[in-house]
Formats: C-alpha cells, structure tokens, sequence
C-alpha cells in the first residue's frame, strides 16, 4: 500500500495548489477549504502596508463632496441646482470647492459654515485622506415664494 501526502502550497496568483510526494500520478487529491491539509495555516500573511495602493479618482472624491454638501444642506428651493464641487488632490490631501445654491432670506453664513463642517469630517472619512480646506461658494440665491409668487420690489 503506498501513501500520498500532500501540503498546499500558495501560489502568487493567491490560489491554493496541491503538491505531493506521488510523482506522476494523476490521482492526487487537491486541497481545498475543507480539506485535512491545513490550507489555512500555511498561506503567507502579507503586512497592510505592502499589499498595494488604493487610488481614488479626484472625480469621484468631487462626486462624494458633492453628495455630502447635498445632505449637509437639507430641504433646497424649488428651483435650486443640486450642489457640485471640484477637487484638488495631493499626496493624500484633498482641497474642495464647492459650489451651491441657497434659499434667501437665510442665514448665509451659518448654512455655509455647516456644509464646510460636514464635507471636512465626512469626506475625510470616506476616502480616508486629510481635508484641510472647503471653500463654498454660493452661486445663487433663490428668493422665497408666498402663495406661488415671488415677492419682489414693486
């Protein structure tokens, strides 16, 4: 009776291959996940900081900018454009524009002070880079309307 004994060896690619002692046979058994060869135990462990590089495209930090400005900014006038920003990214830092439209009369002031609060903290968390500058920029403000009609001077 001979005996085959088999050790899984990790390839480059990341996937299991059995190796074993019965050369030229064709009947070896492969491990897998449930198999009694361990595969668990003996896969290298690579540190986090040499696995590769996560890049995100600076469109799509500008596209999470602006979703974020939308939720920082609540209930929009009617006639409002959605927020839209434009990004700036460095070695891991990441500037902001963001550009909006307003209700008026309202706090400018205030409202803008908490969107740049709220793209700083969750941009920054989201893409998992430091924003040490948020500029908002109100492009215009959308007058309030009583009854369906805008109040103007007369």
């Amino acid at each position: 009776m001979t005996s085959v004994s088999s050790e899984t060896v990790s390839s480059e690619a990341g996937g299991n291959q059995a190796v074993g002692s019965g050369a030229g046979r064709s009947g070896a058994a492969s491990a897998g996940p449930g198999s009694a060869g361990g595969s668990r135990g003996s896969r290298a462990v690579v540190p986090p900081g040499e696995r590769g590089a996560t890049r995100i495209a600076d469109r799509v930090v500008a596209k999470i900018a602006a979703r974020v400005a939308r939720e920082a900014l609540g209930e929009l006038p009617e006639a409002a454009a959605s927020p839209h920003a434009t990004v700036a990214v460095h070695h891991g830092t990441v500037r902001i524009r963001v550009h909006l439209e307003l209700g008026y009369p309202t706090d400018i002031g205030a409202r803008c002070g908490r969107v740049r609060r709220h793209v700083m903290e969750r941009v920054g968390a989201l893409v998992d880079m430091e924003v040490p500058e948020v500029a908002v920029h109100v492009e215009r403000l959308h007058p309030a309307t009583a009854h369906g009609v805008a109040q103007g001077r007369t």
